[in-house]
């Protein structure tokens, strides 16, 4: 399983690599560049699923989206 994803802000492009949680989904990410504040797109359980290059550990795991 993949910790670290490397999420993209879909207004300035910025990338940064994080480390995801894996007890809870993060709902929110601010950008580190341009601040825009994140949030999962419709369908999504988190900013990973949505903006990073990798999906949430417990997708991963096949567990589906957290709750």
């Amino acid at each position: 399983m993949e910790l670290n994803a490397t999420i993209t802000c879909p207004n300035c492009k910025f990338a940064k690599t994080e480390r995801m949680p894996t007890e809870a989904c993060q709902w929110f990410y601010a950008c580190t560049s341009c601040g825009t504040l994140m949030r999962p797109k419709e369908g999504d359980c988190c900013v990973f699923c949505s903006y990073g290059d990798k999906k949430c550990p417990p997708v991963q795991a096949g567990d589906g989206c957290c709750e």
